[in-house]
């Protein structure tokens, strides 16, 4: 064997063995002859010191940063004071008796240790050397850690891995397909997967009632932080099965995964919290429930103002910042501006004071409301002395909105600070009406409605909760999934009230529609982002640092250079002319 041991994973335990181990220099010091270099493997690092003046170790004096090397030597406790206790292998030592220089290296482009800010594009030009750098090292194995969880969750469960094509037809979803020309066909093109939804629900009906894969999915949108072109899935269908069994088995799933990547850290039971409590209690439809400071529905108490901001709005709702009530003016008015910014027509704030032994605000608008209002105000969000309180007021989704953000911003613990999964249930059937007067799914068109509000469906198609469910990991949307339409007469009537007839609905989901009269069994299921989860388990708010080869926000590969253009024959053989970009 090239290697006996990898060297990061040498221990007390192996003092007086012969060893081989091999890895790159991850430094090299000089100390008055006797020379050391820290060797990094896959395992960590560990220190070998080279005596240059025995025979075959001189070229120890060559060695430098980043060249391969094999050492053969011996493992022994370092002497007396030089215990590194913040190493895992501080205790020993390689002493070598033998160097082979397996490949040298060139000065790298940036140090590969954790005390230097890189820039970004730099890091990703050079990825095979950000990759040696000990987070990306384990970023990447943490995550294969999540993968084999999930896997053994699911084989548990009795799900059966089944992989659905790369190359599909281009079907209508929520972002822009990446398209691929045929070269058989010319002026034919084949789509890339934005998720394998409508082929695990053909699964169903071909008998596999509980399927899962990790799938490989493709979105033509806008990168940012939590988003890539490509992304990783845990993708699920279960047949027979309605929305508790879907979430019970995901939660098995992330439990298990959550176990491997962050050992003794009890996740416990896994809330479930409506949509509609989401938004009221927190603003937000992925709302982060690691901390409170919960939004509080002000309406009723103020329903007599005569205070124009709070007079005859739709809804008023107040934060309370404990212990904030000291925040400069300027602080506060950073507030009224970030309110702003986020659409407000303001923002009312209100430092809680005690004066002369009763609890009083001070605020530019406490003149304008009476005794009693400004006293349910402060009982209402069981406000203390110094505190602060935020008050918005307007439509109701847009003030509890405006105000789950700025609860974000004041409170949001790091990602990396514990973790807190929920579900967020019933879900909005349609999330507005669009010029036509029809109404826009919120999910898919094949989201089983509430069985509650089928009745409503014709007449008051907003109200209508769908059986869709989020599940939201410290304020990350980690995926989505729902209860399929299975029947035939309401999938037609959701296709009818979408304003999408019967021809145009072969034409986009024939294969899908032609399957279901072949005998469907109930159905539903999920998918959740690896690389989203992984992220957070690994303390990282970009989850680019979690895959091993990333685009940058803009799309591009530093590495590679794509995206590139291709010669002219290719286009030739794809049928396909390039026009001028438009000035």
């Amino acid at each position: 064997m090239m290697r006996t041991h990898r060297g990061g994973e040498l221990r007390a335990e192996h003092e007086g063995t012969d060893v081989v181990v091999c890895g790159w220099v991850a430094n090299r010091r000089d100390h008055g002859g006797v020379i050391f270099f820290d060797l990094r493997d896959s395992g960590g690092v560990v220190q070998v010191v080279v005596d240059p003046v025995r025979p075959g170790l001189d070229l120890g004096h060559r060695v430098r940063g980043e060249w391969v090397l094999r050492v053969q030597g011996t493992v022994r406790p370092r002497p007396e004071g030089t215990v590194n206790v913040d190493m895992p292998t501080g205790a020993i030592e390689v002493a070598a008796d033998a160097i082979e220089v397996l490949s040298e290296s060139e000065p790298v482009p940036f140090p590969l240790d954790d005390r230097t800010e890189v820039d970004e594009n730099l890091r990703l030009r050079h990825r095979y050397l950000d990759l040696r750098r000990d987070p990306m090292q384990r970023n990447l194995r943490l995550r294969a850690s999540v993968n084999r969880a999930v896997r053994a969750a699911m084989d548990e469960q009795g799900f059966c891995e089944v992989e659905t094509p790369m190359l599909i037809a281009s079907t209508p979803e929520g972002a822009r397909d990446f398209v691929v020309p045929s070269r058989l066909k010319p002026g034919h093109f084949y789509a890339l997967p934005q998720s394998p939804q409508l082929f695990k629900q053909l699964l169903m009906v071909g008998g596999f009632d509980r399927y899962y894969q990790l799938a490989r999915c493709l979105r033509d949108e806008d990168l940012r932080a939590d988003r890539q072109f490509e992304f990783i899935q845990l993708d699920l269908e279960m047949s027979f099965a309605d929305q508790d069994d879907v979430l019970d088995a995901v939660t098995r799933a992330v439990v298990a995964a959550a176990a491997a990547a962050r050992p003794g850290e009890e996740v416990g039971t896994v809330p479930r919290i409506t949509w509609h409590d989401a938004m009221e209690r927190y603003g937000s439809d992925k709302p982060d429930i690691r901390f409170g400071m919960e939004l509080v529905d002000l309406t009723d108490a103020l329903a007599a103002t005569e205070f124009r901001a709070f007079h005859g709005v739709d809804a008023v709702k107040g934060i309370r910042v404990a212990g904030a009530g000291d925040a400069s003016r300027s602080t506060v008015d950073g507030l009224v501006d970030r309110a702003k910014q986020l659409g407000a027509a303001g923002l009312v704030w209100m430092r809680v004071r005690d004066v002369d032994g009763r609890i009083d605000v001070e605020s530019p608008v406490a003149k304008f409301l009476a005794d009693d209002e400004r006293a349910a105000i402060v009982a209402t969000l069981q406000a203390e002395p110094g505190d602060l309180v935020l008050i918005a007021a307007g439509p109701r989704r847009a003030t509890c909105q405006i105000l789950g953000q700025l609860r974000l911003d004041l409170g949001r613990p790091p990602v990396s600070e514990g973790l807190a999964f929920c579900w967020v249930v019933d879900f909005p059937l349609f999330e507005a009406l669009g010029d036509d007067g029809r109404p826009i799914p919120a999910h898919h068109p094949f989201t089983m409605p509430h069985p509650d509000d089928l009745d409503r469906i014709d007449t008051d198609p907003l109200s209508v909760r769908s059986q869709a469910y989020d599940l939201v990991l410290n304020g990350w949307e980690l995926g989505s999934g729902s209860v399929r339409i299975h029947r035939p007469d309401v999938q037609q009537r959701i296709f009818s009230l979408l304003g999408i007839e019967p021809e145009e609905a072969h034409a986009k989901f024939g294969f899908l529609l032609d399957a279901f009269r072949f005998g469907a069994p109930p159905h539903a299921g999920f998918a959740f982002g690896l690389d989203r989860i992984v992220a957070i388990f690994a303390g990282e708010e970009n989850i680019r640092e979690v895959i091993a080869f990333p685009k940058t926000q803009s799309g591009g590969d530093p590495l590679t250079g794509a995206p590139s253009v291709v010669g002219p024959q290719q286009l030739v053989e794809l049928g396909l002319r390039v026009l001028p970009p438009k000035t």
